[in-house]
């Protein structure tokens, strides 16, 4: 009996974490290394193998689970991780199945795309980068991981940081925008918000930094397209905001679908390896995109075992859904295509994850049912939700201040985006409850009171197109088409216009317009709510434009007519409450944009940063010049700058200051501005400091950000912003890919937005 009592407790913690049923602590006998190490040892090469499979959840329900066929190969040791699986009734029930019926009783990963909120929904990325706040964007994460954890996930495929400057790209909106400073501010504080440097505690989750790399590039605009670049706009462009969730700790990476310099980022050894391994010093592990390693073969790079070992011998050590590791991989180690080191070095890194995250110690850490019971879509959560969303909002226009609107009188809420609560989350919203979201009328209605009389009507469809629309409204994000005529539609909508004192048309894209496989060729709205649009202008009514969108809009006309705009991009589970915030003045507009608007879909790609050429046109813009760099038939500018955006109130900028007009390579100067809140409301305003760079070894762009600073200033209140400048903001990658700055002659801009033209100049001497 003795015997038999030592033989089940040595199997029972035999690899170093305890299964006791009710066990709310578990230790760790050993330290990581060598806990990995003793667990490899014990592993055949098909277990190696089976730690770098990552399938779909498939067909596991509650209560089923056992039987799946994914849960066989669990069973059978041929599963790392699962991802799109939800609830800890579900994840528990999986994981039983690995730690009390695998043969090596090693965990599962739990991943899914809690990409900007779990339930309780945060606005887009794109949105969200818009509030130029990191304390809130990384409280977003922070949320999002505590939300996710309770409900059993341990592993987030975010936050993604592709630079993007071509808003035919659908995926414009998963981002922070065109700016690879901002964005990795964003990407540092999204990292930390998800991680808090501490994948022990279970409310904290493994990050993900995708989509590694360039894939914000594509040619065309068109989604998975090829992308080609020079290495010198990788590394000073692109490259940053991988390099900065990097450094922040990120603990995975995710390849990306496109080629560079000729072969696919999932089979590119030069980037996985040479880049993010040697040259920044990676430490985690990488997995594929979805099904990233068979495509390979549709680019022409082999077979799938062909690929699989390309990718291996790459640097990718887990196999999203591909299935060509966990197929491939063995019958290549006996034919020498891999090593078997390599797959040591890819199992290891994945378990060395899997300690990390505490799954050895307690397997069941996220499977706490009280947690998903009490921390998920709570009043506190929805509450933040609503307040860091109003803060996204980007206040584009506003003659003779109509916003403010006034709690009184009747107001007309028109536009097929007006009672649309599945659309408010935007793309990417997985783990939404949409039903609970709040719709822009149902805000409108609670924020204006019971002194103003709300009147309701949907004035179009989405767009003329049915087809269309069943395109731009999936995964059950329906805008209800409403089968009377347009002709019914717009008298409806006309009927309460002409009773009402001012009209809040709500218009735009529907939250699957943008997003992944959602690119376009005609980047403005929908011409059925154009039309609508001028039909509700023509009443003489006071028309303010609440502007849902994805991604930057050519929005020319809607500028020149409309008196007041404001852009909401998709603002998350509370939008309807948040925009409403804003539109009776509760809360002040304070968003800033992250991405330029263009006048015409013919500029794009468009970004403030860009580079000068022999023929500038210089200060004549909107004048056409020959033989200058310009159109014949458009203007060089956008319609909105990068880091545009207004407010009800006003900001004055003066005494611009530095503090030395020449500084050595050890040395920093200050940069002083006054700000003078000059309006009528308490407001924030984004201060914003452009470095321009005017004789270098290689060409240099008209500007670049390298500070911000977001400030509350009461009415009347002034406030002196200081912005130190050393050797740092000055480096840039050479035609060397050095990392240096160059002794010479320095412009800086400081101001409201990138079109700034208040300057002052230093030289930087060595």
């Amino acid at each position: 009996m003795k015997i038999k009592l030592i033989i089940f407790l040595i199997g029972f913690s035999f690899f170093g974490y305890s299964q006791k049923k009710n066990s709310k602590k578990s230790v760790a006998i050993k330290p990581r290394t060598e806990f990995v190490s003793d667990l490899l040892s014990k592993m055949t090469l098909e277990e190696k193998i089976g730690q770098l499979n990552l399938p779909t959840s498939g067909d596991i329900t509650t209560g089923a689970a056992s039987s799946s066929n994914v849960a066989k190969n669990i069973e059978e040791g041929k599963v790392g991780g699962l991802f799109n699986i939800k609830s800890v009734q579900k994840i528990k029930e999986v994981q039983k199945i690995a730690v009390e019926k695998s043969r090596l009783k090693i965990p599962l990963l739990f991943g899914m795309d809690v990409i900007h909120g779990y339930e309780t929904t945060f606005p887009i990325p794109l949105g969200l980068s818009s509030t130029w706040d990191m304390k809130l964007i990384e409280r977003t994460a922070q949320i999002a991981a505590q939300e996710a954890s309770a409900d059993g996930i341990n592993w987030t495929f975010s936050p993604m940081v592709d630079i993007s400057r071509d808003p035919r790209w659908g995926r414009v909106s998963e981002g922070s925008g065109e700016d690879p400073f901002l964005g990795s501010q964003i990407a540092k504080a999204m990292v930390n918000g998800y991680q808090q440097n501490d994948l022990s505690k279970n409310n904290t989750i493994l990050s993900c930094v995708k989509h590694f790399a360039l894939y914000g590039a594509p040619e065309a605009g068109r989604d998975y397209n090829t992308v080609d670049m020079s290495r010198i706009k990788m590394y000073n462009d692109y490259f940053p905001p991988y390099k900065a969730a990097i450094d922040a700790g990120v603990g995975s990476v995710m390849a990306s679908f496109n080629e560079i310099d000729g072969i696919p980022a999932t089979g590119n050894k030069w980037l996985m390896t040479e880049v993010l391994r040697k040259q920044w010093g990676f430490k985690g592990f990488v997995v594929t995109d979805f099904t990233g390693i068979p495509e390979m073969i549709e680019h022409g790079m082999g077979d799938l075992q062909t690929v699989s070992a390309l990718a291996l011998n790459a640097g990718i050590e887990m196999d999203m859904v591909g299935e060509g590791f966990l197929t491939t991989l063995k019958k290549s180690v006996e034919e020498g295509k891999v090593t078997m080191e390599q797959i040591d070095n890819a199992a290891r890194l994945i378990l060395n994850a899997k300690y990390d995250l505490g799954l050895f110690h307690d397997p069941y850490k996220y499977c706490d049912e009280k947690r998903a019971k009490t921390e998920i879509f709570t009043a506190a959560n929805r509450a933040e939700a609503r307040a860091i969303a109003a803060q996204s909002l980007v206040l584009l226009k506003n003659n003779n201040q109509l916003l403010p609107l006034k709690k009184s009188g009747t107001i007309a809420v028109i536009g097929p985006l007006a009672d649309a609560k599945e659309n408010m989350a935007g793309t990417w919203s997985v783990a939404t409850n949409m039903e609970k979201s709040i719709s822009l009328i149902a805000g409108i209605k609670e924020v204006a009171g019971k002194n103003s009389n709300v009147l309701y009507a949907k004035g179009s469809n989405l767009d003329y197109d049915a087809a269309f629309e069943e395109k731009a409204t999936m995964f059950g994000k329906t805008l209800h088409r409403d089968n009377r005529t347009s002709e019914e539609l717009l008298a409806e909508a006309l009927k309460i216009a002409n009773q009402s004192d001012v009209i809040v048309a709500a218009l735009g894209e529907s939250a699957e317009m943008s997003g992944e496989s959602s690119s376009r060729t005609n980047i403005e709205i929908p011409q059925a709510q154009k039309d609508l649009l001028q039909a509700l202008l023509k009443t003489g009514k006071p028309v303010v434009l609440v502007l849902f969108t994805g991604r930057p809009l050519v929005l020319v006309e809607e500028n020149e007519t409309v008196p007041a705009l404001l852009n909401t991009w998709f603002a998350g589970s509370e939008a309807g409450s948040a925009i409403a915030d804003v539109l009776f003045g509760k809360e002040n507009p304070s968003g800033k944009l992250t991405a330029t608007f263009p006048r015409s879909v013919g500029q794009v790609p468009i970004y403030y940063n860009q580079k000068n050429t022999g023929r500038p046109l210089g200060n004549k813009e909107g004048k056409f010049e020959k033989f200058r760099s310009n159109y014949i038939d458009e203007r060089n500018e956008p319609l909105y700058p990068f880091g545009f955006g207004l407010s009800y109130t006003t900001f004055n900028y003066s005494n611009l200051k530095i503090s030395s007009d020449v500084i050595n390579f050890k040395e920093k100067l200050n940069v002083t501005v006054d700000v003078t809140n000059t309006g009528n409301y308490d407001g924030k305003e984004v201060v914003q400091l452009y470095i321009r760079d005017l004789v270098g070894s290689v060409t240099r762009p008209v500007k670049e950000l390298k500070g911000f600073q977001k400030i509350n200033l009461k009415k009347g209140e002034k406030r002196t912003v200081t912005f130190e400048i050393g050797i740092e903001e000055l480096k840039f990658y050479n035609s060397d890919l050095q990392f240096i700055a160059e002794p010479g002659s320095f412009d800086v801009f400081v101001g409201t937005n990138s079109s700034t033209v208040n300057k002052v100049s230093f030289k930087l001497i060595k």
